[in-house]
């Protein structure tokens, strides 16, 4: 296998005083070396229908009101960000994707040569490895600046029924492992922040945070939340390249900001920026 060609990351630190939050965007990234892609299945994984289109895009804001922000860069089929690096179910009892999927969420097999496990280590070392060096050292560097985290892990999804869930009806489904990796206060009040803008939010159901959540939200500072959002909210999920094109792109963008702006504040209240 090949060295890598980019960045696993592009980070964008804090544009304005800096405020102990941290947004994660593990699944934005669609680049993959063209070795990995002459393995693909067929033409339809080419297009890499388990991305969260654009969201590098739509929470461009965020260092302007300063928190960083972290997007991958490589697709969600090289390595997946928001697994466990060793296998370990989030969600005991029912079909996951490992830290290298071999099928898709509705059941097609994403590769005609899936990766070994001498590939798949390496992969892990590659590219998940360093994506989380780099989240837990801001998350580190804010703990010993400020005493406490607050981490978005913001992710979309197609409402699209698949093997891990119906058809889609809400609009943000907000996961902190049932309570575990953020306290009920803050997680409430971002529920009340989605439903005063209009959106409906589901609480922990399908799904309630996978890794990101789970590890960094169990250290009683972090107060890990991950963000699901129906793609239907954002862009044509028929045709994802129209993405930021789409008319309610700038709308829910503008939701986005104002929601996280009144987030900001409240975290200021809590501790002072530097």
């Amino acid at each position: 296998m090949t060295d890598r060609q980019l960045p696993v990351f592009a980070h964008r630190p804090p544009e304005t005083d800096e405020i102990p939050l941290v947004v994660s965007v593990p699944h934005t990234g669609v680049f993959m070396p063209d070795e990995m892609a002459a393995r693909l299945a067929n033409d339809f994984m080419r297009t890499q229908p388990m991305t969260d289109w654009h969201l590098h895009k739509l929470y461009d804001f965020v260092p302007e009101l300063g928190a960083d922000l972290l997007c991958a860069t490589y697709a969600r089929f090289v390595v997946d960000l928001n697994r466990p690096p060793t296998p370990r179910a989030l969600y005991p009892g029912r079909f996951e994707t490992g830290l290298v999927a071999l099928d898709t969420f509705t059941g097609e097999p994403i590769w005609s040569q899936p990766p070994d496990e001498q590939e798949i280590a390496q992969r892990r070392e590659l590219y998940h490895q360093p994506y989380h060096d780099k989240l837990n050292a801001l998350i580190q560097d804010k703990l010993k600046k400020f005493g406490q985290v607050w981490l978005i892990d913001a992710h979309s999804i197609a409402s699209h029924p698949t093997r891990m869930h119906d058809k889609l009806d809400k609009h943000i489904y907000l996961g902190n492992r049932d309570g575990l990796s953020c306290e009920d206060g803050w997680y409430e009040f971002m529920v009340g922040q989605f439903e005063s803008r209009g959106m409906s939010v589901s609480r922990n159901t399908p799904y309630k945070g996978g890794y990101i959540t789970d590890h960094y939200g169990s250290n009683a500072a972090v107060q890990a939340v991950q963000i699901e959002m129906n793609q239907e909210l954002y862009m044509d999920q028929d045709d994802p390249a129209s993405g930021p094109t789409h008319p309610n792109f700038s709308a829910t963008q503008d939701k986005l900001k104002d929601l996280f702006a009144e987030m900001v504040g409240k975290i200021k209240e809590i501790v002072p920026s530097k």
